[in-house]
C-alpha cells in the first residue's frame, strides 16, 4: 500500500509473472482488432468516460479466450496485478476484461482484497464498471466475509458517489441472504442524495430485494414516504406496484 495525499490508502501492483503473460497477451490480442469508428461512437455512448478500442462485446470475449487459454488459475496477488495493471491501460476493453476476470476468480481472493475493488471503483468510473464489481466482485467478497459490512457502512457515507453507490448495490445478488435492515438504512441515508446515480440504485437495489420480499420493500416506502425521490420510488416498485 502507498499513502496518497488525501491520506487514502492505494494498494500497489503486486509482482506477477502471471499478469506478465496475460498483458503481454491481451495487448497482442486486442490492439489489432481495434475498430475506430465503432470506438467513436462506443466513446460518445458512455459519454466520453475513457478511450474505446471499439471491441464490441461478442468479439472482445472472444479475442480474451485464447489470452487465458492454458494459464493456470490465479491467486489474490495475480487478481490484483492484472486488475490493476488493466486499469492502467486507457482504452476501456482493458478495464471490462479485467472486470470479467475478477468475476471469474473472486472466491480465490480474501477480504484484503477490497482495498484493490476501491481502487478500480475510484478510478476512471462510470456505471458499466462500477455496477458489475458491486454486485460481482464487492458483494461476493462481503458475502464471504461478513466483517466487511463495517467498510460498506463507511462507503455509503464517503462523498465519492461510485463508491455510495457500489455500497447500496453489493447486495444486489443476495436474496435471502440480504441483510434487510443494512439495506434500507443505506437507503435512507442517501434517500436525500441530489445525485441521479444514487438514486436509481436506491430504487434498483429495493426493486431485487422486492423479489425476495416485496412486503418489506413497500412497509419501507409507505413507512418513510417522502424521503425518497420519485425516480427511487418508481424504481423500487417497477414489479411489485404500489
Amino acid at each position: 500500500m502507498r499513502v496518497t495525499e488525501d491520506g487514502t490508502a492505494t494498494p500497489r501492483v503486486p509482482v506477477s509473472p502471471l499478469a506478465d503473460t496475460v498483458l503481454e497477451r491481451l495487448t497482442a490480442a486486442y490492439a489489432p482488432a481495434a475498430d475506430p469508428e465503432r470506438a467513436a461512437a462506443m466513446r460518445a455512448y458512455m459519454k466520453d468516460v475513457a478511450p474505446f478500442l471499439g471491441l464490441a462485446t461478442p468479439v472482445r470475449r472472444a479475442l480474451s479466450r485464447p489470452v487465458l487459454a492454458g494459464l493456470p488459475r490465479p491467486d489474490e496477488a495475480d487478481c490484483a496485478a492484472v486488475a490493476l495493471r488493466c486499469w492502467e491501460l486507457p482504452e476501456r476493453e482493458y478495464h471490462y476484461f479485467a472486470v470479467d476476470y475478477l468475476r471469474r476468480h473472486v472466491r480465490h481472493c480474501s477480504s484484503g482484497f477490497l482495498p484493490v475493488t476501491r481502487r478500480l471503483v475510484t478510478t476512471v468510473p462510470w456505471w458499466d464498471t462500477v455496477d458489475l464489481l458491486a454486485a460481482h466482485v464487492v458483494g461476493a467478497l462481503v458475502a464471504a466475509d461478513r466483517s466487511l459490512t463495517a467498510e460498506m457502512d463507511e462507503w455509503i457515507g464517503d462523498g465519492d458517489l461510485w463508491l455510495a453507490r457500489t455500497a447500496l448495490l453489493h447486495q444486489l445478488r443476495f436474496k435471502e441472504r440480504t441483510d434487510a435492515a443494512r439495506l434500507f438504512d443505506h437507503c435512507l441515508r442517501l434517500s436525500g442524495h441530489p445525485d441521479f446515480f444514487v438514486r436509481k440504485a436506491i430504487g434498483w437495489c429495493l426493486r431485487e430485494y422486492a423479489r425476495t420480499d416485496p412486503g418489506a420493500v413497500r412497509d419501507l416506502l409507505s413507512r418513510e414516504q417522502g424521503r425518497f425521490a420519485p425516480l427511487s420510488v418508481r424504481e423500487a416498485l417497477r414489479n411489485i406496484g404500489a
